[in-house]
């Protein structure tokens, strides 16, 4: 059965936000098969930052679970600019989660969270993912969270 990702996005009351253009020497994705690998995404909506610093001084974790929600629906934008369609994929396979955690920060399962239950809202099966979640002493523009998905797809 296809379901109609664009559709349900709508229901959901979601609107992508325009694909994140790279910030260094690098593209945002990239195809290799079937398989699509995105380049990190960090919270980022209207060219700015939406949650900086420290989780667990400057953010709280609700605000960081709210931040990876942010960087997945970067990532689902930028699907949509690789494949044309949300409809084309097959599959999530994995989700890289980084948190700029405080030393010794124990939740970046729970902050990541925030993509995951995301895209298994969207995709439902399809979406459920192998996964890592770790803290950071720092990421670019002192963001709070940054993800990175690699699925499959298919095109026909």
């Amino acid at each position: 059965m296809i379901i109609l990702i664009s559709k349900k996005l709508l229901e959901m009351g979601i609107e992508l936000p325009p694909s994140p253009e790279p910030a260094g020497n690098y593209v945002p994705y990239k195809k290799v098969g079937n398989l699509l690998y995105l380049s990190g995404s960090l919270c980022l909506l209207d060219k700015k930052i939406t949650h900086l610093g420290k989780v667990g001084m400057d953010i709280s974790l609700k605000n960081a679970i709210a931040a990876a929600r942010i960087c997945a629906l970067n990532q689902l934008a930028i699907i949509q600019l690789a494949l044309g369609s949300l409809d084309y994929v097959n599959q999530i396979i994995i989700l890289n989660g980084f948190v700029n955690g405080v030393d010794g920060f124990p939740d970046s399962p729970k902050v990541i969270n925030g993509a995951s239950d995301l895209y298994q809202k969207v995709f439902g099966d399809i979406g459920k993912h192998a996964r890592t979640a770790v803290s950071v002493n720092g990421l670019p523009l002192n963001a709070a969270v940054e993800i990175q998905t690699t699925l499959s797809f298919d095109e026909s």
